[in-house]
């Protein structure tokens, strides 16, 4: 009589490169790229470590893969709505994409450790672009709007993940608002009042728009005098 099925030898889902992709950003989600091994992905996945470089050519080819990933995330709208419109959408995804995968903003500026074309960054890029000339912007103007709009995007992740981490490290083991009241107590007693002040609204949180949506808006209200500016002059 033939045995019946043992539960251990059901078979495995199959290896692919988009099973190595997910296992790996959950790892850098959960402990940071820094983390990341082949020999760790290996036995998140319960395969040989040898059996990845089937799906990723090496180390350098995964976090290329995986950084890639992040960015398509990035909501890109349609370019007939109203430009800013789409504009603030789609940096309003991209910054909520980089919080949700801290490691991945700084290597989204970073040069390839492959010489693969970094297809989602690419469109990205090209979508900002496209989405700006078509609604007037000279090519300078474009040139200078597309540099202004991602360097408030991925500067401003960095600086607020920065922050963040840096105000957990000064807390340490103390519970962070009671940290942060002898701090903000500590300031005012050593006459920095609008510092301490400034630190109380951070603890309390600000009414309205957050603070990466008040810098973007600063920067469409820009772009829009400016390009008015340049139709005026022509």
């Amino acid at each position: 009589m033939a045995s019946k099925p043992n539960a251990s030898t059901k078979p495995r889902t199959p290896l692919s490169r988009e099973r190595v992709l997910e296992a790996a950003i959950r790892l850098a989600d959960e402990g940071g790229i820094e983390s990341l091994s082949m020999r760790k992905l290996a036995r998140e996945l319960g395969v040989e470590a040898m059996s990845l470089y089937n799906h990723v050519a090496n180390k350098g080819d995964l976090v290329d893969a995986i950084t890639d990933l992040v960015v398509s995330e990035i909501e890109l709208p349609q370019v007939s709505e109203e430009w800013d419109v789409a504009v603030r959408a789609c940096a309003i995804s991209a910054y909520e994409a980089f919080m949700r995968h801290p490691w991945a903003c700084s290597l989204v500026m970073s040069p390839t450790r492959t010489r693969t074309v970094p297809a989602a960054r690419v469109r990205y890029i090209e979508w900002l672009l496209r989405c700006l000339r078509e609604a007037g912007f000279s090519p300078g103007l474009a040139y200078h709007g597309y540099h202004a709009l991602d360097s408030h995007i991925l500067g401003f992740t960095l600086w607020h993940l920065g922050h963040t981490a840096g105000a957990k490290d000064l807390a340490g083991e103390q519970d962070f608002a009671d940290f942060a009241t002898g701090l903000v107590e500590e300031l005012r007693a050593e006459g920095y009042p609008y510092l301490a002040e400034h630190a109380e609204q951070h603890i309390a949180g600000v009414e309205g728009e957050g603070e990466f949506e008040f810098g973007l808006d600063l920067i469409l209200d820009g772009l829009k005098r400016a390009r008015a500016a340049a139709a005026g002059a022509a």
